[in-house]
């Protein structure tokens, strides 16, 4: 397993990245290749995780211990560290180590199907290109890439290989989540007239880490997690928004000099239905709320990993909690298996980013931008 990585690789190194559509059943190929993980599984596809953080080491690694239909076949990283750490704790992985100077050799790993792009944003492109090149298919976190631009080319290389592209879109199989779609979808209260979402956080941490660089983190608070803001929006509506107005403050210009803090913007949708939305680094907000001719529901808190609930203007939802990235990576197996395309593929990552740069280009004009 190689270990020596070049100046460049070096300074990802200590990069982390923090981040469904009902899951199918259980598939009948028993021929699908997979890695002895400690138990004996059948039917279950192969994951690399590529970025080895704490989202990686903290939800990812553990969910592939729940998960049916896929399994945790081989890593990479940067830090040799960290490969010794991970193959302490999951000798399986022994032979499916990976470097970002050797990235492209896990081609020729059979025991990989899938690979999950768990890296700063700026880096999504270019790795699920090249795992695409190497005839995998492929994960990515959201948000998918840095513009829209971006994006299309990340589409366009998966579909040219004939590989899949999924997006780490994890409240898609999420029950209170995926019930507020349905409320919305078979209009339990009505058109839906008005939605408000947010989702902000205090940023701590140290000025050098990776979401306070544009060059890796593409922008701030929007990207990181104001783009669930946008996803509820969007499916809780059930349309796509024709154009936005946004407005951004900075409460610390310091320490937030490169990427933005605190956004606010209003998405109008062809119905003339409006969703008031917030991201911030600066204070802690998580809502997901809609009203429509007949009733409401309100999701508080809407999009962390656990503890989500709901209720609706008939009463509680009682739902359960389920382990979010367990049932997102079994559905992505489920549908690959089946040959398949989920609703979060590509193209719903390309909806967000559409709208994340028509945000920024309202910002810079200070004037409605079309989406």
């Amino acid at each position: 397993m190689p270990r020596q990585l070049t100046r460049r690789q070096f300074s990802f190194a200590s990069a982390t990245a923090v981040g469904g559509a009902a899951v199918l059943g259980p598939g009948a190929l028993p021929w699908i290749k997979r890695a002895d993980s400690g138990r004996s599984r059948r039917n279950s596809l192969g994951i690399a995780l590529v970025g080895l953080g704490s989202y990686s080491a903290g939800q990812l690694a553990p969910a592939l211990e729940e998960t049916e239909q896929c399994h945790l076949a081989g890593i990479v990283t940067g830090t040799p560290a960290k490969a010794d750490s991970w193959l302490a704790q999951y000798p399986h992985l022994e032979g499916h180590v990976y470097d970002y100077g050797n990235f492209d050799s896990i081609a020729d790993d059979d025991a990989i199907d899938v690979v999950y792009v768990v890296l700063p944003n700026s880096m999504h492109a270019e790795y699920t290109m090249r795992a695409a090149a190497a005839g995998k298919h492929v994960i990515c976190e959201k948000p998918m890439a840095v513009t829209a631009a971006e994006a299309q080319t990340m589409i366009d290389a998966c579909e040219a290989a004939g590989r899949s592209l999924h997006i780490g879109y994890r409240l898609h199989f999420e029950p209170h989540n995926v019930e507020a779609m349905r409320i919305s979808r078979e209009r339990d209260f009505g058109r839906i007239t008005y939605a408000q979402t947010e989702f902000g956080f205090r940023l701590g941490g140290s000025a050098d880490q990776w979401r306070l660089k544009k060059s890796l983190a593409g922008g701030g608070a929007l990207m990181d997690v104001g783009i669930y803001a946008i996803q509820a929006a969007r499916y809780v509506i059930g349309e796509e928004p024709v154009s936005v107005t946004a407005q951004e403050v900075k409460t610390d210009p310091v320490r937030f000099a490169e990427v933005d803090e605190t956004i606010t913007w209003q998405l109008r949708f062809p119905n003339n239905c409006i969703a008031s939305s917030q991201t911030s680094y600066a204070l802690r907000s998580e809502r997901l709320f809609a009203a429509g001719n007949s009733g409401w529901l309100e999701l508080r808190p809407a999009f962390v990993y656990g503890g989500i609930a709901g209720k609706t203007s008939r009463g509680p939802m009682d739902l359960p909690q389920v382990n979010q990235q367990a049932k997102h990576m079994d559905g992505v197996a489920s549908a690959i298996l089946a040959g398949k395309t989920l609703s979060i593929d590509g193209h719903e990552g390309l909806r967000d980013m559409r709208v994340i740069d028509a945000i920024y280009e309202s910002i810079r004009t200070g004037q409605a931008a079309t989406i």
